[in-house]
């Protein structure tokens, strides 16, 4: 049997199935332990220090004990530590994307999606290097710097080379004054070689969502093709790593298996990361099942509620401090809304889940990965965030000034990074306002833009700021960044 050891390459030994289920039942045990809850709840809190703030963040038992905890005072609790972690890291900044669906081929028989290969109703789509073009001409014309690409997994419509190209497709289109300044990756899991090639292709962040992490269930749902690998999944960030990627996004679809599991073996891989690596994740994805062509969600019988839904979020948030939290638009305004104070810090705008759907005036269904629940445009998710306090940031100055991996997060641990993040999002915000906005979102925008910049307490980085605002509103000068 498979020792638990979240140093090991082994995906049963830092995934251990007996682990996890000794940390449910130690959680069972101790969720009305108010002594011991508290104590976690203490533990987590972030503390100010002279660079900043720091938090330890918790163990994946720790933190399934404030999973499983109902007591109604310590809940509220969890959230208001959650929102104090994440004003401490993030600030009122939340940085969007948008995805980008290249190909729906794909060879697997994933039960949850779609482009299984069985669907034999659903168009297949592959974009040319033309038609990648248009879409990103139509995703700058709205505004957006910052792509995530998805593909399904088919080594002869989808092979490495397909991927390659479009990312330097992506990246060639300058129009007007639109450019995708970073470029995260969606696609299957791939060898050390084909990490090593995404990275010399300028990615940002390798993101694969493993799922589920039970591992029989895992089996079950992938009943064939390539993704039937568990441990070939479950390993690749560490091939991603080894091939010099050093942001990479980890994810599990809830709804597929039961959620206490999935969170500890998402702390576990988490943890795992951190200790062969010296990085955890770069970020962390809470997508839910949701309906598509093909697909009832119904059929799955471990859905989540909202509540308990959000409780996930806040217990992220807490036991994974530095990490980003994503939310797409599979999600309600309403549930959207709920998550940003606990712990969101990116969301994705004016999506389409459709191969090929940006240009195209209506929103076509035919191709989709899943229903999209928030359909607003961009403009308007821009304007609600900053309705709402936060401040929309296009910015992607970490990754391209080297900012990655354990450079990233040793800023944002120290609590630095705030002086590069607050000024970049706000010039960012100044650009979309210039060249993209309603003028109703305008008006907002430089209102917002105006407050903030007070907020900035290093006078030198004030002053360069709002000088590099007046610069953009005065001429086509653009991407400024610290």
């Amino acid at each position: 049997m498979a020792v638990y050891n979240p140093k090991s390459l082994k995906a049963e030994e830092f995934i251990n199935d007996e682990e996890i289920r000794a940390t449910l039942e130690y959680a069972e045990a101790n969720k009305n332990n108010v002594e011991l809850i508290d104590s976690i709840l203490e533990k987590a809190r972030p503390v100010k220090t002279d660079r900043g703030c720091v938090c330890s963040g918790l163990t994946h038992r720790e933190a399934s004990v404030l999973l499983a905890c109902e007591i109604p005072e310590k809940i509220e609790k969890m959230y208001e530590i959650a929102e104090e972690i994440k004003l401490a890291f993030y600030g009122n900044r939340i940085v969007i994307f948008a995805p980008l669906y290249l190909s729906n081929y794909c060879v697997n028989g994933c039960l949850y999606c779609p482009y299984h290969l069985k669907n034999k109703h659903i168009p297949r789509k592959k974009l040319t290097q033309e038609e990648v073009k248009a879409e990103v001409i139509a995703l700058q014309d709205m505004g957006h710097k910052r792509l995530a690409i998805e593909a399904g997994e088919d080594p002869v419509n989808n092979p490495i080379e397909y991927i390659l190209d479009c990312i330097k497709t992506i990246y060639s289109v300058h129009h007007k004054n639109g450019d995708i300044r970073r470029v995260n990756v969606n696609i299957a899991a791939t060898t050390v070689e084909n990490y090593r090639k995404l990275k010399e292709a300028g990615i940002g962040t390798y993101i694969l969502f493993q799922e589920t992490y039970h591992k029989e269930s895992y089996l079950k749902l992938h009943p064939t093709g390539p993704k039937h690998d568990y441990d070939y999944h479950t390993e690749a960030m560490d091939r991603a790593m080894e091939g010099g990627i050093d942001d990479v996004g980890l994810g599990v679809l809830f709804g597929l298996e039961m959620y206490k599991y999935e969170f500890a073996g998402l702390i576990m891989h988490a943890e795992h990361l951190e200790a062969v690596h010296g990085v955890g994740p770069h970020t962390i994805s809470v997508p839910r099942v949701k309906r598509a062509d093909d697909i009832d969600p119904d059929a799955f019988d471990n859905s989540i509620s909202d509540e308990i839904f959000e409780k996930i979020a806040a217990c992220i948030r807490i036991a994974v401090p530095y990490t980003g939290m994503i939310i797409s638009t599979r999600e309600t305004e309403e549930v959207r809304s709920k998550m940003l104070k606990i712990g969101i810090s990116q969301v994705s705008g004016g999506s389409r889940t459709s191969v090929g759907g940006y240009t195209e005036k209506e929103r076509p269904h035919d191709t989709e990965q899943f229903d999209v629940s928030d359909q607003r445009t961009l403009d308007e998710v821009v304007r609600w965030l900053m309705e709402n306090g936060h401040i929309p940031s296009f910015c992607t100055a970490c990754y391209r000034a080297g900012r990655t991996g354990d450079r990233f997060m040793s800023l944002c641990k120290s609590g630095q990074i705030l002086n590069c993040c607050h000024p970049n999002a706000l010039m960012t915000l100044t650009e979309y306002l210039e060249d993209y906005a309603s003028d109703e979102t305008k008006a907002v925008g430089y209102k917002m833009v105006e407050e903030e910049l007070e907020r900035i307490p290093n006078p030198k980085v004030k002053e360069t700021a709002k000088q590099n605002i007046e610069d953009i509103k005065a001429s086509n000068r653009r991407d400024f960044r610290f």
